[in-house]
């Protein structure tokens, strides 16, 4: 594993019309609350892997059964749909998006609950079993390209054709409204853990994507723990898509083959993201294929079935050398939080 240890704040060039993550946890609380499949997810107390990672505690937010849906992006398109439909937008409107499958389930949920229609293009790698639930969630599913990227253009594409609307969970210049409420969403989950928590880790591992997740929970982390916890963001080494942007001091294009974390591989980070962590997190680390499959084997015999993505902050975890951790001041005494993204496909 390679890590990129970084002072805060990194100078990340043109970002400066971008805005920071929502720290606003009452708009999607309440919102939420509203929803009659809505629950929180449980924090779960992991010991076999606090052992085999030889700290004193490993926290995992388990978001695997979020809103029926299999993962915490239940919490985030499908709350910028209910927004919609608050303010009397969302009834007859067609929302279209990629996605590897988690965020597509979203989209699709929302819109069919507010009497939208969704349209979600998919990657030619992505599983048959993703398109088929996106389907039984009422999205028109269009296979396009080999990568995420790919089949993002084609929704682009399509919106602009047919009169969409876009809803990514990423975002760029002059795409930035949407997926800054939909990150949003996804503070309900850390407000969830840090109510849930005995005490403040001194370190925590967030997966990372495009880095939606791991932006809005170190933003929000940042408000109520301030400096104390050590944030690292675990992302694949064939799409080192914030890793490479900070380390470049401005948003670039990482390449590499497909990983087997499907829904982490995103060869560009969300601008807002990357705006976030560049001030938030105080390292970047970057976990090969192995790594990510020992890391999602480890959480099932730990009784938390889950997937190389779903698992990949603990991967991160596990994965640390001596020198690492010492370099990260993690020992015997450590309180480590993880979050388990996603359940088994």
């Amino acid at each position: 594993m390679d890590i990129l240890h970084v002072k805060r704040p990194v100078p990340v060039a043109g970002l400066d019309d971008i805005p920071l993550p929502s720290i606003d946890t009452a708009a999607p609380q309440a919102l939420v609350a509203r929803c009659p499949v809505a629950a929180e997810t449980p924090l779960m107390d992991a010991e076999a892997i606090a052992t085999e990672a030889g700290v004193a505690h490993v926290w995992i937010k388990d978001e695997r059964g979020r809103m029926g849906l299999g993962s915490f992006k239940a919490l985030g398109a499908a709350y910028v749909i209910a927004h919609d439909a608050s303010q009397g937008k969302a009834g007859g409107q067609t929302y279209v998006t990629a996605s590897a499958g988690n965020h597509g389930m979203s989209v699709a949920a929302g819109a069919a609950a507010f009497g939208a229609a969704s349209v979600v293009y998919i990657a030619e790698t992505v599983p048959e079993a993703f398109a088929l639930r996106l389907a039984e969630q009422g999205a028109t599913v269009v296979r396009e390209g080999a990568t995420y990227e790919a089949s993002m253009a084609a929704a682009m594409q399509a919106a602009e054709d047919q009169g969409w609307a876009l809803l990514s969970d990423s975002s760029w210049p002059g795409y930035t409204a949407r997926p800054h409420r939909l990150m949003e969403g996804y503070l309900v989950l850390m407000a969830e853990a840090i109510a849930q928590m005995p005490q403040a880790p001194t370190h925590i591992f967030l997966q990372a994507g495009v880095g939606g997740l791991a932006g809005a929970c170190a933003a929000l982390v940042r408000k109520v723990w301030g400096d104390g916890p050590r944030i690292i963001v675990v992302e694949p080494e064939v799409a080192p898509a914030l890793h490479g942007s900070v380390a470049a001091g401005c948003p670039v294009e990482s390449s590499g083959p497909v990983s087997d974390m499907g829904r982490l591989d995103c060869k560009m980070p969300s601008l807002i993201a990357l705006k976030g962590l560049a001030r938030d997190a105080d390292a970047f680390a970057l976990i090969s294929e192995s790594e990510g499959q020992a890391g999602a084997g480890t959480a099932m015999v730990a009784g938390l079935p889950s997937t190389p993505s779903g698992a990949a902050g603990i991967a991160g975890l596990l994965s640390l050398s001596e020198t690492q951790r010492a370099e990260l001041g993690l020992d015997g005494t450590s309180v480590a939080f993880c979050v388990l993204s996603e359940g088994p496909e």
